[in-house]
């Protein structure tokens, strides 16, 4: 049983495989136009298909939303019984119907026909109904279905969704959709947090502990305190980083100063501390703390102005690698 099992496996895979194969020699203009016009959209790309096409418009519709083109499912049902206010100025239409003859989307098509929302059709189809009404139509003719019955949507659904990937990629492309953007995305995903820029994590305005050359290191030390980051920077009047006196630092003078009370941090920072721009990621500020063995480092515009500085633990708990 196991090994016919594993037979009827290897022919759906291989028939699937074949039917995602077949779409490459039927690529055709009308994809270079549907790909300008999912460019040049102002509204949403609205998709839509009934049962297992509208399955995996819902996926597409995913994709496209994750690959910044604002898109949204709508059932072709629901949309003749009163979703049809789903639909906005600018928006376009993207459904799939193996046959083409799909009643609802029929009757679906001839709404935005009189409506003069734009229509990009996938289909197996050329001849159907909807194919000839579409603005566009994207060919996904098969030469058979995976189920061995020839009756359950099978190589039919994989090509349709392999369609609508290659539809959202080259968008992608098209817009110039970078790793960045994709990251604003998915703020709560791993490439989300390994595209953090370091002014996206760093401690700022009134976390970020500072003082002038002249405070006393008493004060120094009680804003040190206050902040609970084991360090303060010390800037000058005009707020550019001049030096920063840290945790090691107060250990080490301590036991070699008897009148540190008494010094300012001017006297007792260390100066021209190491920094880095608000820009970078934050996966290369931990490289730079890790290799140097420090617990903090200071964030700062062009000409030394500071802006907030990045603690380790912080980008320990992002799990960035």
């Amino acid at each position: 049983m196991s090994s016919d099992s594993r037979e009827i496996a290897r022919k759906v895979l291989a028939i699937e495989a074949a039917a995602v194969a077949g779409l490459v020699d039927q690529l055709d203009e009308g994809f270079d136009r549907a790909v300008e016009l999912l460019r040049t959209v102002t509204g949403r790309v609205v998709c839509t298909g009934m049962g297992k096409s509208g399955l995996v418009l819902r996926k597409v519709a995913a994709t496209l939303s994750s690959t910044g083109t604002p898109a949204l499912f709508l059932h072709p049902a629901e949309a003749i019984h009163g979703d049809l206010g789903m639909l906005g100025e600018g928006d376009v239409v993207l459904a799939a119907s193996f046959s083409g003859r799909t009643d609802e989307l029929v009757r679906l098509v001839e709404i935005l026909k009189r409506l003069g929302v734009p229509l990009i059709v996938m289909t197996g189809n050329p001849e159907s109904p909807l194919a000839r009404h579409a603005d566009i139509h994207l060919k996904v003719a098969i030469d058979q279905e995976a189920c061995p019955l020839d009756l359950a949507p099978t190589a039919s659904t994989t090509a349709t969704l392999a369609l609508g990937d290659a539809l959202a990629m080259a968008l992608l492309e098209a817009k110039g959709f970078s790793r960045e953007d994709f990251a604003r995305l998915h703020p709560g995903g791993g490439l989300g947090r390994k595209l953090l820029k370091v002014h996206e994590v760093m401690h700022r305005g009134e976390e970020l502990p500072r003082v002038l050359p002249a405070a006393s290191m008493r004060d120094a030390i009680y804003e040190m305190s206050r902040k609970r980051l084991g360090v303060t920077a010390v800037v000058d009047d005009d707020g550019r980083l001049v030096g920063c006196i840290t945790d090691g630092d107060l250990r080490r003078l301590l036991a070699s100063d008897e009148e540190l009370l008494r010094r300012t941090a001017g006297e007792r920072m260390t100066a021209s501390p190491l920094t880095i721009d608000g820009g970078e990621l934050a996966s290369a500020a931990l490289h730079v703390m890790e290799e140097r063995r420090i617990t903090s480092l200071f964030v700062c515009a062009p000409g030394g102005l500071l802006e907030g500085v990045v603690h380790l633990h912080d980008l320990w708990g992002l799990e960035l690698f």
